[in-house]
């Protein structure tokens, strides 16, 4: 869409459009970032969600990324400035990720041909539970409309995952009562 108006009403209405079809998490974070990039004509986007100890962001979804890329290795947070501040719940844009020291792989988004980063916090009961990415592959200075949407969909994402999670969890506790119930009833 660049070069083009965007309405981000619409584009709003397309992601909660994704997110509540469908419960399976990697299924609704790749219909996300596929959204995000439509609608403000990135060259890539992703979502990082933290590890069970908080220590590291771990790829839920991407696109627009070689696997090169993707593959790179951990996002560690003690390593990752950037990524400190994002998930103190602030949103965070970088001029040029090559050269900022706060960016982990500066290098590898050189190769990867990424100038500009606006990175937003996942947010669920005022804490942060990963990071919504958009990489540009020229300078960028992202808009308040852009930065409004992106957090709204990040938002969004945020529920959209604890949704996805508690279904998970009432599903298995379901599974396991049928489970134990057939057993009974066998004896």
């Amino acid at each position: 869409m660049k070069g083009k108006d965007v309405d981000y009403f619409v584009a709003l209405y397309d992601v909660a459009r994704v997110i509540n079809a469908s419960l399976e998490p990697s299924k609704v974070m790749g219909k996300i970032v596929q959204c995000v990039v439509k609608a403000m004509g990135v060259k890539a986007s992703s979502i990082r969600l933290l590890d069970s100890r908080e220590r590291k962001l771990v790829l839920g979804a991407a696109s627009g990324l070689s696997k090169g890329y993707v593959l790179k290795g951990p996002i560690l947070i003690e390593e990752s400035g950037l990524d400190r501040k994002v998930l103190r719940g602030r949103s965070v844009w970088l001029k040029d990720a090559q050269t900022a020291k706060d960016f982990q792989y500066g290098a590898m988004a050189k190769t990867e041909g990424i100038k500009s980063v606006l990175v937003v916090p996942l947010m669920l009961k005022k804490k942060a539970i990963g990071v919504l990415r958009v990489y540009a592959d020229r300078v960028r200075k992202f808009s308040d409309e852009e930065l409004k949407f992106l957090k709204a969909v990040a938002n969004l994402s945020a529920i959209a995952l604890d949704n996805a999670r508690l279904h998970e969890t009432v599903q298995t506790r379901c599974d396991l009562m049928a489970a134990h119930k057939y057993r009974i009833d066998d004896n």
